[in-house]
């Protein structure tokens, strides 16, 4: 059975969890980050099948997060190192990391600290305005559609609900 795709969806969210698809893509990703570059690192370490990693590699240098660089020739052999694009993910899996650790811990303690070498303390991920530095809470904050939101889905009633928006003008201005 095929999955159901949310790339062509009008939510960042949905297009994230698109890209990013299962819980393998997830733990190739945090082995990125840990340092882990190559096929056999990453299939050892997660003791995923090596065709499910093979596919999930190809999506991710297929989605521009990382970069297939060789580093041997006979056979060949490649590094997978994050882009730019994929380094901007770090902060999405720190953040993952805070909220399994508060949530999911064991008794034991945290599994894995990260470690902020520019300061040498141990950190949480915390989510805040860009603006105004605050924290950012669920109740704080409102949905609105920007300006990639399609005007088609705008005009339906659902949709005006879920965002407040009062409900069309329509044509003759009356009762």
């Amino acid at each position: 059975m095929r999955r159901t795709s949310f790339e062509g969806w009008p939510c960042s969210i949905a297009r994230t969890a698109d890209l990013l698809g299962d819980g393998w893509t997830l733990l190739v990703l945090r082995e990125v980050f840990y340092g882990q570059s190559r096929f056999d690192g990453f299939a050892d370490t997660l003791g995923v099948p090596r065709n499910t990693l093979g596919d999930r590699l190809r999506r991710l240098v297929d989605a521009g997060l990382l970069e297939r660089r060789p580093y041997q020739s006979d056979p060949v052999r490649h590094d997978y190192v994050p882009t730019e694009r994929g380094r901007d993910l770090f902060g999405v899996l720190a953040a993952m990391n805070t909220w399994g650790d508060r949530w999911l811990g064991g008794d034991d303690g945290v599994p894995v600290t990260l470690r902020h070498e520019t300061c040498g303390h141990d950190v949480r991920a915390r989510v805040v305005c860009a603006a105004c530095g605050e924290d950012l809470a669920a109740a704080d904050v409102t949905a609105r559609p920007g300006p990639g939101y399609p005007a088609r889905l705008l005009e339906t009633p659902d949709v005006r609900r879920r965002f407040g928006l009062p409900a069309p003008q329509t044509a003759g201005g009356g009762s």
